[in-house]
């Protein structure tokens, strides 16, 4: 009896917490309707990042402004939400050196930035599917084809697999439209997509069948076929299609409006970006 009673007077105490626990819920629920709403209205996520704090080191913040063109180009506002990215996409993943190759925190930084970089209009950017990065010297050996690579995406290992003398290439020269990382983070965020049901993905799949649809007429076919500006390997599939899209998207993005405006601006919508002048 006295430890029900007991209960009973503390009650009236409680009631006010449990109330605000309820609105603040019902808030939050109403929230996410807005902003699956305004998603689907606008092709674009309502708020990228809900948090900014976490910051990188000076020496990591060196080798951005030192070789990655692309951070210089941000504005401070955009540079701080880069280098949050950055840190928090660092924090989850696990480097590894493979062939006597050993991890600096040059390599880890400028394929974070790569990555961070081909998602930095997606508010989900931290590619959920990969939990390694497994860096080799040079071209590796594949088991999933029997075949050498520059690059690879292997979702059951959770890994995203590169050649370190290939990559580098890629962000080095930045206007010959061949840039494996942005390639291989592309590929890990279509599979992402077509397995998640979040605002990004729902986007993504949008416009992705947007591009695919474009290749459909036959305006578009003759195009291709009359300028040859993307590589062959661009229509080895719908998957590998995207991939270099994306590169050409990063790498030519000048060009690439000019000659192709449709896909494109579909492509621009894909990844929500509207930084750096793109």
């Amino acid at each position: 009896m006295y430890i029900f009673f007991q209960a009973e007077a503390y009650a009236p105490w409680l009631a006010p917490y449990a109330y605000g626990i309820v609105l603040l819920g019902f808030a939050f629920f109403l929230f996410r309707l807005f902003e699956n709403w305004y998603a689907r209205s606008y092709d674009r996520p309502l708020f990228r990042n809900y948090f900014i704090y976490k910051k990188l080191s000076p020496s990591q913040i060196e080798i951005l402004k030192d070789e990655f063109h692309f951070y210089n180009k941000l504005s401070e506002k955009h540079k701080n939400q880069f280098q949050h990215r950055i840190a928090q996409f660092l924090s989850e993943k696990k480097f590894i050196g493979r062939g006597e190759l050993i991890i600096t925190e040059r390599m880890m930084v400028l394929v974070a930035a790569t990555a961070c970089m081909l998602s930095f209009g997606r508010k989900n950017y931290t590619y959920s599917l990969i939990e390694f990065i497994l860096i080799y010297p040079d071209e590796f050996y594949s088991t999933i084809n029997n075949n050498f690579h520059k690059g690879e995406f292997n979702p059951r290992e959770r890994a995203l697999v590169l050649s370190w003398k290939d990559f580098e290439e890629g962000f080095q020269i930045n206007n010959d439209n061949f840039n494996v990382g942005i390639h291989e983070f592309m590929h890990a965020m279509q599979l992402e997509a077509k397995k998640s049901g979040d605002i990004d993905s729902a986007r993504f799949i949008k416009q992705f069948q947007n591009i695919l649809k474009q290749l459909t007429f036959q305006e578009v076919k003759d195009q291709l076929e009359n300028t040859k500006y993307f590589r062959e390997y661009a229509f080895t599939n719908q998957y590998e299609f995207m991939a270099v899209l994306a590169e050409y998207f990063f790498e030519s993005p000048k060009d690439f409006k000019a000659i192709f405006p449709k896909l494109y601006d579909y492509t621009k919508k894909l990844l929500n970006f509207n930084f750096a002048g793109y």
